[in-house]
């Protein structure tokens, strides 16, 4: 693979991070494009998408919740490239781009049978209340930053 990580700040590079969402999410679960892309989907969204000789084939997007705090979320990949490590290097991407932002916090809402996943990544689950939407049952889960001086931002748990 020829991975490139892109901070999508442009317009045609946001594209690639809907391209992803629409081909790996949205297509394969029978989500509408009106469900798919909420009110976190503006200009100013952050988005990482991650290019395999020029072709979106990852991504995840983030805004604040707090000062301290960020919401990770929309992390796909598409199904050709799963089990490549690509969903982890996703989010250590984003991972890297909010503590360069002053974020010291994430948080994901994970689908019920990711949960292992991102515990893996570090993230504990801080609600067991079910978050019931219109297509997948979640949990919250959050992850601290490591203290200044660590080699990590953000923490991996082997």
């Amino acid at each position: 693979m020829q991975l490139e990580v892109i901070r999508a700040a442009e317009t045609w590079q946001q594209a690639g991070a809907y391209y992803v969402r629409i081909q790996g999410m949205a297509k394969q679960h029978g989500i509408t494009l009106r469900r798919e892309f909420d009110e976190h989907d503006t200009p100013d969204t952050k988005y990482i998408v991650l290019t395999d000789a020029d072709f979106p084939v990852a991504t995840c997007r983030f805004y604040p919740l707090s000062d301290a705090a960020a919401m990770i979320g929309r992390v796909v990949v598409l199904p050709e490239y799963r089990g490549k490590g690509l969903g982890s290097r996703v989010i250590a991407e984003a991972e890297a781009w909010l503590a360069e932002m002053g974020y010291t916090v994430t948080v994901v809402e994970s689908r019920v049978t990711a949960v292992g996943f991102y515990e893996k990544l570090g993230y504990a689950v801080t609600d067991e209340t079910v978050i019931h939407g219109e297509t997948f049952d979640c949990i919250r889960m959050e992850k601290q930053a490591a203290p200044a001086g660590s080699s990590a931002v953000f923490p991996v748990h082997e």
